[in-house]
């Protein structure tokens, strides 16, 4: 039954206790596959273009900014980009190498309300369709909701497929699109809208924990339970 006021008006369900969590600090988020670095572009642009440049660019079709063509050009979009607070970047740093072959962000970020969200994210061919892409997308859900956040919000283009499908696969349930909310690149962009609420992050972090765990990957590196099939029964609502 829900809330209501003095007036006999419904409201929302009680906050209790409720103090707005930290901003996300410069402190590196440590995994088993990745380490999670605040961006340098120092420390991984160089290593950031050379994995970039491995692939055709079709990973930038959907990002706001077209690859560029040249490795100083390539230094000077994230040099204007993301050396902020919001969006925070991290560079993704493989263990195995000890080399940066991706970037995702913290943005629209807002304590006040608990809410936050994770975008900017290009992962270089290196990196896509691997264990340690998965496990970077779990360590900021997981450090987003340590420090006290009640949503973590994925966005993207609705015609882009990929991102859709990745957003299900990592347990965001799907909650509508915005028609005509953003003009980028000269064209219209309706964008699809994703969320995990802290209530559902316990279920959503388990089914991580055992995607994860070694004993999900034989002896070649293969998995033997699909992400999705623990997230699935987990989604509100799918499209």
């Amino acid at each position: 039954m829900a809330r209501v006021n003095r007036f006999g008006q419904p409201i929302g369900d009680a906050v209790l206790n409720w103090r707005a969590p930290g901003a996300p600090d410069r402190t590196p988020i440590d995994g088993v596959r990745c380490v999670l670095e605040p961006f340098d572009l120092i420390e991984h642009g160089d290593a950031l273009f050379d994995a970039n440049a491995l692939g055709d660019g079709s990973n930038w079709t959907y990002l706001f900014a077209e690859q560029p063509e040249s490795r100083d050009a390539y230094l000077a979009y994230m040099r204007e980009s993301f050396l902020g607070d919001d969006p925070r970047c991290y560079a993704v740093v493989d263990k195995g190498t000890h080399r940066a072959v991706g970037v995702a962000s913290y943005m629209r970020i807002v304590p006040m309300h608990g809410c936050i969200e994770i975008g900017h994210i290009n992962f270089s061919p290196v990196l896509q369709r691997t264990p340690i892409a998965t496990e970077a997308m779990y360590l900021m859900m997981r450090h987003a909701f340590a420090l006290g956040y009640r949503r973590y919000e994925w966005k993207c283009d609705a015609l882009n497929a990929p991102s859709r499908a990745a957003a299900q696969r990592l347990g965001f349930a799907f909650e509508g699109v915005f028609r005509q909310a953003i003009v980028y690149k000269g064209r219209n962009r309706d964008t699809a809208w994703y969320a995990i609420t802290d209530t559902e992050w316990p279920a959503v972090r388990a089914a991580f924990e055992q995607w994860l765990a070694p004993e999900n990957f034989d002896a070649y590196g293969s998995q033997r339970l699909q992400l999705r099939w623990l997230t699935a029964p987990l989604l509100r609502a799918v499209g």
